[in-house]
């Protein structure tokens, strides 16, 4: 279960309490009875191990081939295609200004 951090917006008074998510949220403060407001701050997270970056996830072009591809057709997809020999055109001579 989180904990939340509250604050009374009368008396300053500051404090913590465990909730579920389906709780709802404290509104009055049991110093003052005045209006408590959930402070929100930031999260210390650390992220160890590789897989995190971008790249790190990519796999190969199959491993965005649809599930149900059988072995088979991946290796196919996988083989590059034979280089055909391309065809050599003369390219023609430029045409000179006669003056």
């Amino acid at each position: 279960m989180p904990t939340y951090q509250y604050r009374c917006t009368e008396c300053g008074n500051e404090l913590e309490a465990v909730q579920k998510f389906s709780d709802p949220s404290l509104t009055v403060c049991p110093e003052c009875q005045g209006e408590l407001r959930k402070v929100f701050s930031a999260v210390g997270v650390v992220f160890k191990g590789s897989g995190f970056y971008r790249t790190d996830s990519r796999g190969s072009k199959s491993s965005t081939s649809p599930a149900g591809a059988k072995s088979s057709e991946k290796a196919a997809e996988s083989k590059p295609a034979e280089a055909k020999p391309a065809e050599s055109k003369p390219s023609p001579a430029p045409e000179k200004k006669s003056a």
